[in-house]
């Protein structure tokens, strides 16, 4: 990092907690990069919500914004277009991208409309729906929340009768339910940080799928990178993330989740645009492992908030 010039991007505003269902991982994410950046040398204040964010920039006291508030609020388009009318520019994907992203349903109509392959699905407005979608999708499936992360809502269904009980569920925490037939198969995640695909990780848990507790409290899940396939083969599944993440219209840096299936082929999930920044988070994994190590990331990311100035 020592080409890494901290002057240059201004005041920082870090953006952290609010107040989704993300918040304790998102004060976590912040706690780390506010510790990196201030290693680093950035002239940084840290901003805990939207509203506090947007009250800075509106004030003239943060020239940009690392954001690390994930979910509502600062991953779905809000905070973007907010900062946008004030020209701070801000880490990752700008307003459509990150509200296309952050809603799983318009996500799998983005990606099946240009080809790519992401499991069938079908959408719930009612634990009442059961019934319908049991009629068409068969068990195994997942359940989960239209517009949420961290696998906040989400519940596998092996048989019918668990669907209405799994659809109640993810419904307290959106409108829509998103149910999805299961793959079964290894879980894949590609970190993306400017152009650059990161070196895939491949996730392995002794639980039912990769929750909450898998991601950021348990010790028991295995991430396994370099990721054990051929080299060619994880070239084309780099590609592939490459190309989902461009048809959402994301930038910066995210990740790409992704399953493959008994044969070998390729599942896409979900694509993240403000993923985790945690000890247990898989863009720092990854990074690792293509020789960036924290602070480096950090700083690669924040160079990703460019732009606005002459907007300002």
């Amino acid at each position: 990092m020592s080409a890494f010039n901290a002057q240059r991007f201004g005041r920082v505003g870090l953006a952290l907690g609010g107040d989704s269902a993300e918040r304790a991982v998102s004060l976590r994410s912040g706690r780390a990069v506010a510790e990196a950046l201030a290693r680093l040398g950035v002239e940084f204040v840290e901003l805990d919500g939207v509203r506090a964010t947007v009250e800075a920039a509106a004030a003239g006291r943060i020239d940009r914004v690392f954001n690390v508030l994930h979910g509502r609020g600062g991953e779905d388009g809000c905070l973007q277009g907010a900062l946008a009318a004030y020209g701070i520019p801000l880490t990752g994907s700008g307003l459509l991208a990150s509200a296309l992203s952050m809603d799983k349903l318009q996500t799998k109509r983005i990606w099946r409309a240009c080809g790519l392959p992401t499991p069938d699905w079908q959408v719930a407005e009612s634990d009442r729906d059961a019934a319908r979608i049991a009629a068409t999708l068969q068990p195994p499936l997942f359940v989960k929340p239209a517009r949420e992360g961290s696998s906040v809502g989400m519940g596998r269904v092996d048989a019918p009768e668990q669907l209405e009980a799994a659809l109640a569920n993810a419904l307290k925490h959106d409108q829509r339910a998103l149910v999805e037939r299961l793959v079964d198969g290894p879980e894949y995640t590609a970190s993306l940080l400017h152009d650059d695909v990161l070196p895939l990780i491949r996730i392995e848990t002794p639980r039912d799928f990769y929750d909450y507790d898998a991601k950021y409290a348990s010790n028991d899940t295995q991430y396994h990178c370099p990721c054990g396939l051929a080299a060619d083969e994880e070239a084309a599944l780099a590609a592939l993330a490459r190309e989902a993440f461009r048809v959402l219209g994301c930038s910066g840096w995210g990740r790409v989740d992704f399953l493959l299936d008994r044969d070998g082929r390729p599942w896409l999930l979900e694509a993240n645009t403000v993923p985790g920044m945690t000890d247990h988070s898989l863009v720092p994994m990854a990074a690792q492992a293509a020789g960036l190590d924290f602070d480096a990331l950090v700083g690669r990311i924040l160079e990703t908030a460019v732009g606005g100035e002459a907007a300002r």
